[in-house]
């Protein structure tokens, strides 16, 4: 049995010149870089493997900007397996030095597939929420996953069970 704890993956790093556009704030591109990086390091933690792909980039939210200077974590997990595919869900982080208080001002929701050395996708363990946030986390991975499946041509929306039931209960 896996959590999602066990694929957590935490990476922390100073915003530097470099890597930030005129306003002095972190380039989306490298933010989505650090995202797809850390999404599949926890991606092969759960499965196990030494390869995974990037299947998907299902959500990403820019909140808040993250200005040159600051400190900037983000944490991955894994929230859901599917027969071959894993959501991953990416939280970024900004700390206030002085106070070390955190400010949650990024997001971002991948899909990832496991490979065998053949480069052929492999099944995964299933994933077994813990916390409340995971257990919610968990539950919404499967309207997610047929927003995702519809937005690609691969299922029709009358196909998409838990997104009708998501709208029919609100």
């Amino acid at each position: 049995m896996k959590t999602p704890s066990d694929s957590l993956t935490i990476l922390t790093n100073i915003i530097l010149p470099s890597e930030t556009n005129s306003l002095n704030n972190i380039f989306g591109g490298e933010l989505l870089s650090r995202m797809d990086r850390i999404g599949s390091i926890s991606a092969r933690r759960h499965a196990g493997v030494e390869n995974v792909v990037t299947a998907s980039v299902n959500l990403v939210t820019f909140q808040q900007p993250i200005p040159m200077g600051q400190i900037a974590t983000l944490e991955a997990k894994v929230s859901r397996v599917f027969s071959t595919s894993m959501e991953v869900i990416i939280d970024v982080f900004m700390e206030e030095t002085s106070t070390g208080e955190k400010t949650q001002t990024n997001q971002g929701i991948f899909t990832f597939v496991a490979m065998d050395s053949l480069g052929k996708p492999i099944q995964s363990d299933p994933v077994v929420p813990q916390s409340q946030e995971e257990k919610i986390r968990y539950q919404d991975a499967l309207m997610r996953r047929e927003i995702s499946l519809m937005s690609a041509g691969r299922i029709k929306p009358s196909q998409a069970i838990e997104l009708k039931k998501k709208v029919l209960e609100e």
